[in-house]
């Protein structure tokens, strides 16, 4: 285990496009597992063009909820997911080979330290990420709509 606020290098043969791709096309089967952690794809509504994006995200679960950062590795700005979800918190997840449909919610300032904790279990870098950036990183509880399948 690597020290507390000690950067881990992630494995990126897998990114992006081609980690949708992969993911899409086997269930999870290739990319649920990225560098030891769960992965969701996470499709949003682009905010400005209506078209619908998909993007890899590791994810932690609080109790049905799917949690999310908006890190993209410490940059100054948010990541355009974040952006597309504050303006429309409808959005679909495919966790493995199940497609469910959520609500997106950022968290409190109150929610934020329980719910960082599950995530930097998982993923200390994001411990790292907060310190590269003057921006609050946000993070997000993806909640299931009740009878939410989504359409796949």
């Amino acid at each position: 285990m690597a020290e507390p606020g000690s950067y881990q290098q992630p494995d990126v043969t897998l990114l992006g496009q081609e980690h949708v791709r992969r993911y899409q096309e086997t269930d999870g089967e290739v990319g649920y597992l990225w560098n030891d952690v769960p992965i969701l794809l996470l499709t949003t509504t682009g905010r400005k063009t209506g078209v619908l994006r998909t993007t890899p995200l590791i994810f932690g679960q609080d109790g049905e909820d799917y949690l999310i950062i908006a890190s993209q590795g410490g940059a100054p700005t948010h990541p355009l997911w974040y952006l597309n979800l504050v303006a429309n918190p409808e959005a679909q997840i495919q966790v493995r080979a199940e497609h469910i449909a959520v609500t997106a919610h950022t968290a409190s300032d109150a929610e934020k330290p329980r719910l960082w904790k599950i995530m930097t279990e998982q993923w200390p870098n994001y411990d790292v990420y907060q310190t590269r950036t003057e921006r609050p990183i946000p993070l997000v509880s993806l909640r299931p709509i009740a009878g939410g399948r989504a359409s796949a």
